[in-house]
């Protein structure tokens, strides 16, 4: 076990805003939760699954929503404790601890600072080591667990519990409750054992979200060394450097879409164009797919190196985009049915000759 206080924060917020890969939501808010959570109640406690009963029940929390909407609805924080204890009492079940479904964006700390006003420890894994759109799309789905028994709560006090068959199901029912209670509302998915998670999730991803954060924090101040010491850390590779030339975004059904396009800074004839779904999902330059998920897909202000999420791109911007591969967890049986480009309705193959370019 480990304790988490309020100066690993920023940069565990820092390494959560590039994995989210533009969505999981500004952790600007996220950061005030845990840091007020951590001074009211003491530290985070962090640990391992192996260092939890096997049939210890771990629970998750997080926001469910659109990122335009979430920085605009600002979570009174009672509901992640609601749509817990809803569940919990569904589930005839205290969890032992807490995990989040996803290491990016404000997802990340909403689980720490529920965990510590709960006073129970969590858990360093998830089950993106990025952030998704949908509930399905996580690691826990190629193994087979099911991201139900669900609960969705809000700040009014409104909460429901749901069963699912499949966790395409549970989406569909979770995304129309959202529409029905303003679009960014509190839920719980994927109640597991402690072994449920040893065996499905994706482990050491909290470490590796605050390691990436000291690394990116290291390059805003401008270290010696710290861009490259970034990309080897990540595996990653600068792919575009570009203005903001146009943004069509909107929130609709639940989520934000939209398309952003840019010039490059030094060649004006080359361009880029990032579609959206919450998160940056593919990179057409030219035309021509060069970055796709699963892999992650990130934009970093060029000269400040702040990551940018959907919510915060504006005309104008000068972005470097940076490509990083996905977890090796993902790369199992049915990775590219779940979380491919063709399951966000592109039909392309999925692309990995990304590195390398500029």
């Amino acid at each position: 076990m480990r304790e988490l206080t309020i100066d690993d924060i920023d940069d565990l917020a820092m390494g959560a805003t590039l994995l989210g890969t533009g969505g999981g939501g500004d952790p600007y808010v996220g950061k005030l939760l845990v840091k007020q959570a951590i001074e009211d109640y003491g530290p985070a406690q962090v640990v391992t699954v192996d260092e939890l009963p096997d049939d210890g029940l771990i629970m998750t929390t997080a926001i469910i929503g659109a990122p335009t909407v979430i920085l605009e609805k600002i979570p009174a924080g009672t509901e992640f404790r609601s749509g817990i204890g809803a569940l919990a009492a569904y589930l005839g079940s205290d969890p032992v601890a807490l995990m989040p479904i996803e290491v990016g964006g404000v997802n990340t700390l909403v689980p720490i600072a529920t965990a510590v006003e709960m006073g129970i420890p969590i858990v360093d894994a998830d089950g993106m080591r990025r952030a998704f759109p949908q509930i399905e799309m996580t690691v826990f789905t190629l193994h087979g667990l099911k991201a139900a028994p669900m609960s969705i709560a809000d700040e009014k006090g409104n909460m429901c519990v749901f069963e699912a068959n499949t966790n395409q199901i549970a989406e569909s029912l979770a995304r129309a409750a959202v529409v029905q209670l303003g679009l960014a509302n509190a839920i719980s998915c994927y109640p597991m054992t402690v072994a449920d998670v040893r065996r499905g999730g994706i482990h050491g991803s909290m470490t590796y979200c605050t390691e990436v954060g000291k690394r990116l924090s290291q390059v805003q101040r401008g270290a010696p060394g710290a861009w490259d010491e970034l990309l080897s850390y990540t595996e990653a590779a600068l792919v575009f450097s570009g203005k903001v030339i146009d943004i069509d975004r909107r929130t609709t059904e639940g989520f934000a879409r939209g398309t952003v396009v840019l010039e490059h800074l030094d060649d004006s004839v080359r361009t880029l164009r990032v579609e959206i779904q919450n998160e940056n999902l593919i990179a057409f330059e030219d035309g021509e797919a060069v970055v796709t998920v699963p892999d992650l897909l990130c934009l970093l202000d060029h000269e400040s190196a702040d990551p940018i999420t959907t919510e915060g791109l504006a005309f104008g911007q000068r972005l470097d985009v940076l490509a990083m591969p996905c977890a090796p967890e993902w790369h199992r049986d049915g990775m590219f049915d779940l979380v491919g480009p063709r399951a966000f309705g592109y039909d392309i193959d999925y692309v990995d000759g990304w590195k390398g370019r500029r």
